[in-house]
């Protein structure tokens, strides 16, 4: 059973008052997580004691030991093998190193990406064609790759989710689409799907993902995982992101590991533990969400960006979600909204200049605050929240 008070303990950030609702901009590192980081910078330099019985040291520093051990604890979040994944400093290097490393694959052929997505810029140079989300809801429709994709394309980009409104991207249909009608690969980026679900490669259909760490609490590297090994040879360049920061790399598997203790009293490897945590965090947090949307949408003065308002439409229950949500609350600029919820310990973040919120019509409003639930947040959190902004009128 999922407890979310046990669950705050593991972050001692937590300790000063604070509401933190803002996990999409500024996620919180679990104590884990930091005192990893620290016991690996301050011993990534010192040599691997010898074995019992052995007379010579095995020359071995402890930092590099950190690769391998960050290497298998990502392998245990996305249930692959360590030789299926390349770490690199950040989602953008790997993205502009994989770009390269298929370079003649995508030169002769076509890569379809999403709207204004973070990572077309990696692969701007070869022919992009573009998926369109629905302006309503901020959800990006399988149907249309039908017409996108064909036996050219090599490459698709798909965003696990949409960061702000919170709608998740139908991933497995557009996989089923994608390998029914090209030798494509689906790329999905998990960024913000991560925190909150356990992606398993084979269930999703995709060939490659790819995460931030950050995002997750993690340290500032992120990760590349593939299917399977038998891609690499298909590359035409070794896929080179060059060398990382031991100290950073001592705070993966403690990352990880954090994830698969959130719920107390599961036995087994980690790979199992990270199933039962994830699973109690999907249920515990999309309660949260259920409850977060029936108390803001009970609000008069609040419009809930994707689900309340007529562009929505009447099919936004059934949308599927993480939990994040933009919001606008009429007659008040978002930045006088957000001093006042400070004012009252609730941490959220300014929606930024994102081109889909724009195109919503966000902006004109007066701007947006977006809220992203982690995981030690309560329903005593959400309940604050609303009878502060009940109270703005």
């Amino acid at each position: 059973m999922y407890d979310a008070a046990r669950v705050r303990g593991l972050y001692t950030s937590l300790g000063e008052g604070w509401i933190y609702l803002n996990a999409g901009e500024c996620p919180q590192i679990p104590e884990k997580v930091a005192s990893g980081v620290a016991t690996s910078f301050r011993t990534a330099p010192l040599v691997v004691a010898p074995e019992p019985g052995s007379r010579h040291s095995s020359n071995t520093h402890f930092g590099s030991t950190h690769m391998a051990s960050a290497t298998r604890a990502v392998a245990d979040l996305f249930s692959v093998r360590s030789d299926h994944v390349v770490l690199g400093p950040s989602s953008f290097v790997l993205a502009r190193a994989l770009a390269h490393s298929m370079s003649g694959r995508l030169a002769r052929s076509g890569v379809v990406g999403a709207r204004d997505h973070a990572l077309n810029s990696a692969f701007s140079r070869y022919n992009l064609t573009i998926a369109e989300p629905d302006l309503g809801t901020g959800e990006i429709p399988s149907w249309q790759y039908r017409s996108l994709i064909d036996g050219s394309t090599r490459l698709v980009i798909v965003p696990g989710a949409q960061p702000y409104v919170g709608t998740a991207t139908p991933v497995e249909e557009i996989a089923d689409i994608t390998h029914s009608s090209s030798r494509a690969w689906v790329l999905l980026d998990a960024t913000a799907l991560a925190p909150y679900r356990l992606i398993d490669i084979d269930s999703y259909g995709v060939d490659i993902v790819l995460v931030d760490l950050a995002a997750l609490g993690g340290p500032q590297l992120s990760a590349l995982v593939f299917r399977d090994t038998s891609m690499f040879p298909r590359f035409d360049h070794p896929l080179v992101v060059g060398q990382l920061s031991s100290g950073l790399l001592g705070g993966v598997a403690p990352l990880i590991d954090h994830y698969a203790g959130l719920v107390e009293d599961v036995e087994g490897q980690r790979s199992r533990r990270l199933r039962e945590s994830m699973a109690s965090l999907d249920v515990y947090l999309s309660g949260l969400l259920r409850h977060a949307i029936e108390s803001l949408r009970g609000l008069s003065g609040v419009h809930l960006v994707g689900i309340t308002g007529e562009a929505a439409g009447y099919g936004m229950a059934a949308i599927d979600r993480i939990p994040r949500l933009t919001f606008v609350v009429r007659g008040i600029d978002a930045a006088t909204v957000q001093q006042r919820l400070f004012s009252n310990s609730l941490v959220t973040s300014l929606a930024p200049q994102d081109p889909l919120l724009a195109n919503m019509g966000v902006f004109e409003a007066g701007g947006a605050l977006s809220i992203g639930l982690a995981p030690f947040n309560t329903y005593a959190d959400i309940d604050h929240l609303t009878r502060v902004l009940a109270s703005l009128g």
